[in-house]
């Protein structure tokens, strides 16, 4: 029934390439399925104004596209002189996402800026971006960690996001494009590696959905995000 052939409740291949890039904190690569995203983390020993002086870290991201991700070619943002809107809802979405599992105490006056660099796209960039730019976070900070800086670990809990949605009629795990573009409701599910919500975007469009549906979704959300924490734990292990 899928178009890529996978059972309804079967993630994408994933994969995780650590140490990707030479001069990051911690960066990789992670693939799902044909979405393909670089997660650089930078560490700054300064923080945002509004909390300077507060004692309290600070974790930002930063999200884009290259101009060939995409079927057909994308101008630069950059040529444009603005992000657009999506760009940046996305980009304040992953640093949300990011800081729900994250002690800024213990992390100390700092900011770590997480960079995601969509190179491939096929559904799900968001998601892909939230669960390496965990990855590549969880090496900064190990960084940190082993020159002493920080005390305690600051990371308190993994963090990664999965899509689910309702398409031809049925509820599936990890929509690839053709699916997203095609589906009566879409979602993107983002939780802790203990099985708590961070945020839950749902939409339907030319569709409605039952509340039978979402739990449908919750679940098959739950089965996705275990299976990215666990590639997440053995990228850093």
């Amino acid at each position: 029934m899928r178009p890529s052939g996978r059972d309804l409740s079967e993630m994408r291949t994933v994969s995780i390439e650590t140490g990707f890039t030479k001069h990051a904190e911690g960066s990789c690569l992670i693939k799902i399925g044909d979405t393909h995203v670089l997660c650089t983390a930078t560490i700054e020993d300064r923080v945002p104004p509004f909390i300077k002086g507060s004692g309290l870290g600070w974790v930002t991201a930063e999200y884009g596209m290259l101009p060939r991700a995409t079927n057909t070619r994308m101008r630069r943002e950059a040529a444009s002189g603005k992000q657009g809107g999506r760009t940046v809802e996305i980009q304040r979405l992953i640093g949300r996402a990011l800081r729900a599992g994250v002690d800024r105490v213990a992390l100390g006056e700092r900011q770590i800026t997480v960079d995601c660099d969509v190179l491939q796209a096929d559904g799900g960039t968001r998601c892909a971006s939230i669960t390496g730019g965990w990855v590549a976070l969880r090496l900064a900070v190990n960084k940190l960690m082993k020159a002493g800086d920080v005390i305690s670990d600051p990371l308190v809990d993994p963090v990664a996001a999965v899509s689910c949605g309702i398409y031809a009629g049925q509820p599936v795990l990890d929509l690839d494009y053709p699916e997203d573009s095609e589906a009566g409701v879409d979602g993107n599910f983002i939780m802790t590696g203990s099985g708590k919500l961070i945020e839950v975007q749902m939409s339907a469009e030319g569709s409605v959905f039952s509340r039978a549906q979402m739990d449908q979704l919750m679940e098959l959300a739950e089965k996705g995000v275990s299976k990215l924490v666990a590639a997440q734990k053995a990228a850093t292990a």
